[in-house]
């Protein structure tokens, strides 16, 4: 009890708080112990105080290993900020002068520094070690300790080190361990490595009740998708990830554009930048950073609203540590993820030519977080599932707290797949990973299948009846439900359990509702929130108008202008040009030549109707793209090959097509014979304008699947381009 009474005292004392938070104490008075210490703790449960109040009531320098300087930095300002003594805390790295190094040095031997910040890589220096064996160290800290496991979201080699350079400064020196996200994987690895297995584990519930979960579909109308969120979210405070550093720039200045207090932050920018941007938003001069995952890391904002992701992380870890420094002080915080697959897909290119087993477990990791955007469960269920904790998705603090629970799907009772799941992981031997096992199921073999001679067993195919989504879908729900085990260290392979074993003895009844489908999603196809907002009549009758142009013309109804383009109209009301030049897929060259007769519609029926247009939902866009359009036009009026274009522009081909596409949609003409005559021979040309010409739509999948795969995805789409940009522009 003394020593309880003894450490808030300390607490008060130094901080000013009058109790502690969680499991601060318990974890302080194992530390106290010379114990070595494991914590586990969510992102704002206070990690930091577990090491900073021990530090400055021990005897000794306690080293702590931190994995950025921004983060050292923010620490020593805090701990300076409650001491007359600045040199209570440093940060020793090689940036700093050999003045700061000295001063930094007499402090530690002069016994006034209780906390030195350091990075690996300057602890595993020669003359680092000797000048510490010279030291009394109180304990080692390690920071953001995940970074030490190769299955952690931020891996960093020179934390596995750590063990090795502790060692040679030849003292028994206690470890205090520290992450906001570690699965059980994780876990094991980082104890491991620093040979502390017999530590006392601290874990805090990774559950934050405030939090709101919710993932939309992800369309090429992402950027107005997120103004208008954001516009519905005025005045308050938010963070928008986005994976690239040029995505970044062109939100924030499309944020700004309609009127939106918004700044970048990326590593790009210079140091300067930087910290005054992030400045800005503490002292809530900006209301929202558009960042890419630079931004966050040890920022204490205890106020964010909402966290938006642009793009899906690359780990659930990532995103969860994202989307954690939302509602801190337990207030509301909505975090809204955009999802296509295709961004999967991009981010699964980017493993090509890495060793396999890295290969291997980035796409275990990118299966994972895609199965989150995926799943129709309980999204906190599932989440709290893959760091090892259950939760009541009916009952649980924030149970109601996600779009699947708040909208949920119709459920179906499977207790007969479950059971043919089941027998099927029994009879391999589990040996499957999720992918191979739906494959078996609907009788589709793949590489591994076929070199398992698999087709002949009876259970091969055994599935067909009903779809992937709906298999993956069950797999997940045994998964989460600890029916099933995934086996992490053979990156995904299934095993059955105690619990499922019982079920094979004992079924009862199992019920799931089938995943949300992202996977087919055509291209030029407006987000469902708009369709929902549009007006059904005024769309009928643009519908209407389109067919007719296209019958005096001679062309499809598609040429003219897209669905999703009409469906924009019948929410956003043009009534002039300037504004119609504003609607997706129309451009200047449209609006000029398809544009008066449709203006006329709305127009009319805005005045007869009594309609208030929706001015706030027209979304200003700016010109951060037009450098790019001009060099393409130049480029193609050059004949210069794409495959050219796109590398001295550092696009991939797709990602030129899908400028072509904006640029030739829009109404702009461009000569792009060159391009399709070196792909399609002349009998090739007229098979797929004999296609085009007949179809009703402009869909490239029902393309993809007339053709029966005979030509590829991209040149389709580039042959579309030729035969929309003769006809309409």
């Amino acid at each position: 009890m003394k020593i309880q009474e003894d450490l808030k005292k300390s607490l008060k004392q130094f901080f000013g708080f009058s109790s502690f938070k969680g499991l601060q104490e318990p974890v302080i008075e194992n530390l106290l112990s010379d114990n070595d210490t494991f914590v586990i703790m969510p992102t704002g449960g206070g990690k930091s105080m577990c090491y900073q109040l021990p530090a400055l009531l021990c005897e000794g320098t306690a080293l702590v290993v931190s994995p950025l300087i921004a983060l050292m930095k923010n620490q020593v300002d805090t701990i300076r900020g409650i001491s007359d003594e600045d040199g209570i805390a440093h940060v020793l790295n090689s940036s700093q002068n050999k003045t700061d190094t000295l001063q930094v040095k007499q402090d530690l031997i002069n016994g006034v520094t209780k906390l030195l910040f350091v990075a690996p890589e300057s602890l595993a220096k020669k003359d680092t070690i000797d000048f510490f064996k010279t030291l009394k160290i109180s304990f080692l800290a390690v920071d953001e300790a995940h970074c030490i496991s190769e299955w952690g979201h931020d891996f960093r080699p020179e934390y596995r080190n750590l063990r090795t350079i502790l060692d040679q400064m030849g003292q028994k020196i206690p470890i205090i361990a520290l992450t906001a996200t570690a699965t059980p994987k994780v876990q094991e690895d980082i104890l491991k490595n620093l040979k502390i297995t017999d530590a006392k584990v601290f874990k805090s519930s990774f559950n934050r009740p405030n939090l709101y979960y919710e993932v939309r579909s992800k369309t090429d109308q992402v950027e107005s998708d997120i103004i208008k969120f954001v516009k519905n979210n005025n005045g308050k405070s938010g963070i928008v990830y986005c994976l690239s550093r040029k995505r970044v720039e062109q939100l924030a200045k499309m944020l700004q554009v309609n009127g939106i207090n918004a700044l970048p932050y990326h590593a790009g920018l210079d140091s300067k930048t930087r910290v005054r941007n992030q400045d800005m938003f503490l002292k809530e001069d900006c209301d929202v950073i558009v960042a890419t995952i630079a931004f966050g890391m040890g920022i204490d904002k205890p106020d964010v609203r909402f966290v938006v992701h642009h793009d899906i992380p690359k780990s659930i870890e990532s995103y969860y540590q994202e989307t954690g420094r939302a509602g801190r002080d337990g207030g509301e915080g909505h975090c809204l993820a955009f999802y296509s697959y295709k961004d999967i897909e991009k981010l699964e290119k980017f493993m090509s030519g890495k060793p396999i087993a890295e290969q291997e477990q980035s796409y275990s990791l990118l299966d994972e977080i895609s199965a989150y955007a995926e799943t129709s469960m309980s999204r906190r269920k599932f989440l709290l599932n893959y760091f090892g904790e259950d939760f009541d998705e009916i009952n649980g603090e924030g149970a109601m707290m996600d779009d699947n629970m708040k909208n949920p799907k119709p459920k179906l009772k499977v207790n007969d797949e479950v059971l043919l799941v089941l027998d099927l992981i029994k009879i391999t031997k589990e040996q499957y990973k999720t992918k191979d096992l739906v494959a078996y199921l609907t009788g589709k073999e793949n590489n591994l299948l076929r070199s398992h001679n698999v087709t002949n067993n009876k259970l091969f195919g055994s599935g067909k009846d009903n779809d992937s989504v709906f298999w993956n879908s069950l797999l997940r729900h045994l998964i989460v439900n600890n029916l099933l085990i995934k086996n992490i260290e053979s990156y995904g392979v299934l095993k059955l359990n105690e619990l499922s074993k019982k079920y094979l003895e004992n079924p009862n009844d199992f019920y799931i509702s089938k995943n949300h489908e992202f996977h087919i999603e055509a291209k030029f196809i407006s987000n469902t929130t708009n369709r929902s907002l549009n007006d059904k009549e005024l769309f009928k009758i643009l519908i209407s108008e389109r067919k007719n142009i296209a019958k005096l013309k001679s062309i499809p109804p598609y040429v003219i202008f897209q669905e999703s383009s009409l469906e924009e109209m019948s929410y956003k009301y043009p009534i002039t040009i300037e504004e119609l030049k504003n609607i997706n897929g129309v451009g200047e060259g449209k609006a000029r030549k398809f544009g008066a007769s449709f203006l006329k519609i709305i127009s009319n029926y805005v005045d007869e109707n009594k309609i208030t247009r929706p001015d706030d939902l027209i979304i200003k866009t700016t010109g951060t793209n037009s450098s790019l359009k001009l060099y393409i036009i130049q480029s193609i009026d050059r004949k210069i090959l794409p495959v050219d274009i796109a590398n001295a522009k550092g696009l991939d081909l797709e990602e030129l097509i899908e400028e072509l596409e904006k640029i030739i949609f829009s109404g702009t003409k461009l000569n792009v014979d060159y391009m399709v005559n070196d792909v399609f021979d002349e009998d090739q040309q007229d098979e797929l304008y004999d296609f085009f010409i007949e179809s009703e739509s402009d869909d490239i999948n029902i393309a993809v699947e007339e053709f029966d795969n005979d030509y590829e995805e991209s040149d389709l789409r580039l042959y579309r381009l030729k035969f929309i940009n003769d006809l309409s522009n």
